[in-house]
């Protein structure tokens, strides 16, 4: 058997035309799949731009609910809940505070509104 001298090819060389338009198809390929690509990369960024803008201006709605006493002072109120009533928890968010009562032994959410200054809502905690 006679072996044969691997061809060498000269990048100079144009290539055949054939292969050119290959090349020339997967070149369009690859530049429109990296410009999609691109494209939705700048979605992502530009919604999480978004979410993080309007996550700031809903913290600082939420937080204008909630009325200033003037300088020097404090707010003062009552809430008034049955007798024998113990908080076991509290939240607040915004003008609204959420509270977790016990009665005898019966557990009841009660939500009060700070800027109207009374009770929105009570929702008794029952088992099934």
């Amino acid at each position: 058997m006679t072996e044969r001298a691997p061809q060498q090819i000269d990048p100079d060389e144009p290539l055949d035309p054939a292969v050119e338009k290959v090349r020339a198809k997967l070149m369009r390929f690859v530049v429109i799949n990296l410009g999609i690509l691109f494209l939705a990369l700048m979605a992502v960024v530009g919604a999480l731009v978004y979410r993080a803008v309007s996550t700031e201006a809903s913290t600082e709605e939420a937080l204008a609910g909630l009325p200033l006493p003037p300088e020097g002072s404090t707010i003062t109120g009552q809430i008034a809940l049955p007798a024998g009533a113990s908080v076991l928890s509290q939240s607040l968010a915004g003008g609204r505070l959420t509270l977790l009562i016990e009665t005898a032994g019966a557990r009841e959410i009660v939500v009060y509104d700070i800027g109207s200054a009374r009770i929105i809502a009570r929702f008794a905690l029952v088992d099934d």
